[in-house]
């Protein structure tokens, strides 16, 4: 039932969330009211090499023991309160933001690795031992904004008119088997990487015990946060392309893969499949990825969840509903429907033929 929309523009033109606020208050009807939020890239020019840790306090004692703990790991180079409308929301939790930058590693390009992994390990680190706060959005020059509400409410919440970014994300949720609280709102977001998801992860617990095995922690108290986790390790530490890391997500049924000729496409298949088993995502989904490089979406194999891909110039929409696509922009040069398990891309500054969706190479998706 959940709602998605997204946009971008590849050459980076930045725009306040008016018109992503539209595409997702038409699915307003996709939820229940337990859950909605927004990411947006590019919002933090003033700040554009420091993580902007997003953080969520029960109370101003956790807010204390959590900032310490920043104190003791990070730079601090700017600190506040979230900017929230209170009267729209009273019952919420702390809400403040912190620009930092890693105490043991200085940003130098060969170092971005190493302060990339070390603030993965504290954002899990804080997460897990502190009962009270939690880091909801870590990335660089982007921000996530999440809550209990409608996703009205929670876009004046946070005042996100008066933000501007080049691609924004949205959710919608309608949560279902787990519960409806403001750390488990989509997006969920690590570092650059940001989801949204409609549907249900029904392989959660392996992929969960996967990601514990290279030190990611889930406390979110739903399935969907694997999914931000995986494409961390896939694509950032072990350098898949978007493409291979689609493939390890939905890859094709073994039937595909045996009935491909033999040659490097068969053989990489092969590879993915027997070596990212653990990763793969089964169940009913469409997710729709937000990072540095892009905007993209993925459906599963048959897919039981819906995702539309709207075109016009260098901008492209996604959404659940093609009538949120026409909400965003009603001058739509092209809509397309990808189909189950194709991967739908948007590059940033590159031709238009970055904007695709990836037909497979093999035949046949399914058995």
């Amino acid at each position: 039932m959940c709602g998605i929309a997204g946009l971008i523009s590849q050459k980076k033109i930045k725009e306040n969330g008016s018109r992503i606020k539209k595409g997702i208050v038409l699915q307003t009807e996709r939820g229940n009211g337990l859950g909605a939020g927004y990411a947006a890239y590019g919002i933090y020019p003033e700040f554009p090499d420091l993580y902007a840790i997003h953080l969520m306090v029960a109370h101003r004692h956790g807010l204390e023991v959590a900032q310490k703990f920043l104190e003791e790991h990070f730079f601090i180079h700017a600190a506040g309160q979230i900017p929230v409308w209170d009267r729209q929301i009273t019952d919420h939790p702390l809400l403040f933001r912190y620009f930092v930058e890693p105490r043991r590693y200085r940003t130098e390009q060969k170092l971005l690795q190493q302060a990339d992994d070390y603030t993965i390990e504290k954002v899990m680190e804080l997460n897990r031992i502190f009962e009270d706060a939690f880091v909801f959005s870590s990335g660089k020059n982007m921000g996530v904004f999440k809550g209990v509400g409608t996703p009205q409410e929670i876009y004046d919440f946070y005042l996100l008119d008066d933000y501007e970014g080049y691609c924004w994300l949205a959710h919608n949720r309608f949560p279902t088997n787990t519960p409806g609280w403001w750390g488990g709102a989509h997006p969920f977001n690590l570092l650059s990487y940001s989801i949204v998801h409609n549907g249900e992860i029904s392989s959660y617990g392996i992929n969960r015990r996967f990601l514990e095995g290279f030190g990611y922690y889930c406390r979110m108290q739903t399935d969907s946060e694997v999914v931000a986790y995986l494409l961390d390790l896939l694509i950032r530490r072990h350098k898949l392309s978007i493409e291979e890391a689609t493939l390890v997500l939905a890859p094709p049924y073994w039937v595909a893969v045996e009935q491909q000729a033999d040659g490097p496409l068969r053989d990489k298949l092969l590879a993915l499949k027997i070596i990212y088993e653990a990763a793969m995502l089964n169940g009913p989904f469409a997710i729709l990825a937000a990072c540095t490089e892009g905007l993209f979406s993925i459906t599963d194999n048959t897919k039981l969840r819906p995702m539309t891909v709207g075109r016009a110039g260098d901008y492209a929409y996604f959404a659940s509903e093609v009538s949120a696509l026409y909400e965003m922009e009603d001058g739509l040069e092209s809509v397309t429907t990808p189909r189950a398990g194709q991967p739908c891309i948007v590059r940033l500054e590159e031709s238009d033929d970055a904007a695709h969706c990836l037909e497979p190479d093999y035949a046949g998706k399914g058995a």
